[in-house]
Formats: C-alpha cells, structure tokens, sequence
C-alpha cells in the first residue's frame, strides 16, 4: 500500500496578555506547559528522550540550528562565525567559534566570566567518545575521525579516558577553530552539528558535578537563552531566562504572528515552568483552569474541544483560546510482504491485487474518523516543510473502489487460482 497520510498536530493557545517588551526577557512572564512524559536528565551526552531534549535545547546550543522561519527550513550558524570549511574532498572540516559568547554564571566557574571556546566543543565530542560514558550518540563521531581508535581502545583497557591526550582528527587548532579530519567524507555530518549531543559542554562542570557514570544531569550549565532554576524529578522543570544571553533578535518574518516579533531580544519570557502530566485528561483540565498557558491536544479528546468544523467551541472560544494547527513532518504508511504467497511476488495478478486493495483503502476517511480529522493524506514519501518536498506533487492513489472492482474483475480468476493454490501448499505444509 502507498504513504497513506501525514500525521498532524493541534494545539491550544491561550494569549498571554499584553504585547511583549521589545526589552529583554520580563522576569514576570511566566509560561506554563507540561509534558507528556517525565525527563531523565539534562546532560547532552547521556540523555535520549524527546522531552529531556527540548529542555537541554533552551540550555546548552551546538554550533549549529535551523532557521525556522524558512520555507524549507535551513541550516543556520548558532555559536558558529560562520557554516564549515569544507576541504580534502569532504575529509577535512574547519569551524569557527563566534567569540565574547558566555556560558551561564556557575560556581563551577569559580565567580570569573567563562567565555565559550573552541576547545569546548572538543571536550564535548571527546565525551561522545569515552567508553565510560555510554552515550547513546557515540555513533555520530564513532570510528570516523582519525587518530580517534587508538584513544578509545586505551580507555577500553584502562577504564579512564585520557581527555588531554591529543588526536589528530578532533583538535582545537586556537581558542576559536575546530578543525576536523575524517577518515572518509561523512555527507550527514552537518546535521549532527545542529543537535544538542554535539553542544558545548564546560569541563569545569563536568568535573565538578559528575556521578560515577560521568553524567551531569542535574547541573546543566551552557550557553543558552534559559537555564535550569529548579528541578523535581518527574514532577515540574523550571526554567529562568538566562542574564548572560548575547543580544540577539527574531527574525523577519511574513507570517503576521511572527512578523509582530521582528527585532525584539531573545529570550522574551522570564521564567518557563515545566509540569509532568502522563494523562491526556488532566492536561486538558489543567488548561481549562489556567494552569497551563497551551496544551498539545491529542485525538481522543477533540470532540471535548472542537465542533464538527474543527473550530474551538463556543466554551473556548469566549475564553479567547485560538486553535493552531502544526503539519507534523512525519509519515505513516503500510506495506506488503512481497513474499507473502497471497500479496507477494511480482506476477501481474499479484501487482492487480495489491492496486486493488490499494485504490480500495479509503484514506481521507481514515483520517477523517480514525483521527478525528486532525491528519492529511500525503502526496508524496517527503511530507511539507521538508526539503525536496513539491507542493506541485501528487504519486498518491486515490480512492476508486470502481476501479479497484474492474482491475479485480480482470485479473479475478487468476488472483483466485493463485490463492487458492497458496492456501493448499500452506496447509499441507502445516499438516506434514
């Protein structure tokens, strides 16, 4: 069967009062959201969980992101002066470090101003590497930068990974160049420069907060627009605006809700606070009673919330709730077993059945009943907002069930014959 549909979102919005300060971030504007699933912890190089990453996202920053206001979206410098050098057929990758950018005040720093540098950024993919650690990103720089083997396989021995011994592949050639040396061209490198494994991370930190596995954590310290205030496990994470941020801005935009924050500071909100609510239900009490300024509303729940046209209900929209719909950029689809004695094979009564069912399957139905109208069918494998995608482009199926009936009455005696053979083979196979 073809790319059935894309998966959509819905949010609730609640305004939050005034128009935002064209200062920086108001200590009294407080946003209130929650998560569906607790975090595990905020250490870069240890954590893997979706959630635990949007926190880690505020906090620490990689050298590179993504311009979100694109249409696609595009690869941007964050701490980076500029995007890589790229030399020696892909081999060889120069970057540099934007200087005068800060990590947050931390007493791990002593009480003097801490600068991010090149050699940041080294000891953060050193730790991807050492054994100790485990992380779940090892595979990003694993066995691919040179003179990288001979250190890991000296902390495998020695259970202590030697961050001061020097490998050729990953070095800081002054306080702020990275240079970069592969053993062969990796063509998906930049995108892992863009995610938080690959952020800056402060030795000092490390070494003052680390547990047994070398993790840090519940003392996340980067140089970010927000920072960690206060912490219950599974409970609430709360995030402050981070003091030391660098002036930076939002950019222009023509959409109208972004275009009102063109050239404001970022952060604009002082203070994020972060619950922990498993349950669909009580998100949505949670909203309902102020508790939480927007909430992801899941397809069980929207009959609760919209009407038959998919607008907020009246109760909602008196409240001045607006309801925004995200695309999210992400495909479900089922396919055959092409070995299947029914459905498989290349036969052409076999390729007539699998159209059949296909042209058979009633897809905008699916997504009107099944997901309560909250998805599209996709035209294509690359959904929207994605690269490569074509708004001109349309390989799906559509629905025929007539169609599907004629090409079932063509091949019909055949699809049978062959079926029936298959069932006969099958259960003798199963008798002996």
């Amino acid at each position: 069967m073809t790319v059935r549909r894309l998966a959509a979102w819905l949010a609730l919005v609640v305004a939050l009062g005034a128009s935002l300060p064209v200062v920086a971030a108001d200590p009294a504007k407080v946003l209130r959201v929650a998560f569906p699933i607790a975090e595990t912890g905020f250490d870069p190089a240890a954590s893997s969980d979706i959630y635990s990453d949007a926190v880690q996202r505020a906090i620490f920053e990689p050298l590179y992101g993504f311009d979100y206001v694109a249409r696609p979206y595009q690869r941007v410098p964050r701490t980076a002066a500029a995007l890589p050098e790229i030399t020696d057929n892909g081999r060889v990758w120069t970057i540099r470090v934007k200087p005068g950018i800060r990590f947050a005040d931390d007493p791990a720093f002593k009480g003097k101003p801490r600068e991010l540098v090149a050699a940041d950024f080294v000891y953060a993919w050193k730790r991807l590497l050492d054994p100790k650690i485990r992380s779940p990103f090892s595979w990003y720089l694993s066995g691919k930068l040179a003179g990288a083997d001979a250190v890991v396989d000296a902390a495998k021995r020695t259970n202590r990974f030697d961050y001061d011994a020097p490998i050729p592949g990953l070095r800081a050639t002054d306080k702020y160049t990275i240079r970069l040396e592969l053993k062969e061209p990796d063509y998906i490198l930049m995108g892992y420069l863009c995610s938080s494994p690959m952020a800056a991370v402060a030795r000092e930190v490390v070494d003052a907060y680390a547990d047994a596995s070398g993790w840090v954590m519940a003392n996340p310290v980067g140089t970010g627009p927000y920072q960690l205030k206060s912490w219950r496990r599974g409970a609430q994470v709360v995030l402050e605006a981070n003091p030391l941020f660098r002036n930076e801005t939002f950019p222009a935009s023509r959409d109208p809700a972004l275009a009102s924050m063109q050239g404001k500071r970022i952060p604009q909100i002082g203070r994020i606070e972060i619950a922990i609510m498993e349950e669909s239900n009580p998100r949505l009490l949670a909203f309902d009673t102020n508790a939480l300024d927007y909430v992801n509303l899941p397809t069980e729940l929207t009959d609760r919330v919209l009407d038959a046209s998919s607008h907020a209900q009246p109760a909602y929209a008196e409240r001045g709730v607006r309801v925004e719909r995200l695309v999210q950029p992400s495909l479900r689809y089922t396919y055959f077993n092409m070995d299947d004695p029914v459905v498989g094979g290349i036969a052409k009564e076999r390729i007539a059945l699998r159209r059949a069912i296909i042209m058979a399957f009633n897809t905008p139905e699916l997504a009107r009943v099944v997901y309560q109208g909250q998805a599209i069918p996709a035209t294509q494998p690359i959904p929207p907002g994605v690269p490569g995608h074509d708004d001109k482009l349309d390989v799906s199926t559509p629905f025929d069930p007539k169609g599907a009936a004629a090409l079932l009455d063509k091949f019909g005696t055949s699809i049978a014959t062959a079926t029936a053979g298959a069932t006969c083979r099958t259960a003798s196979r199963s008798r002996s």
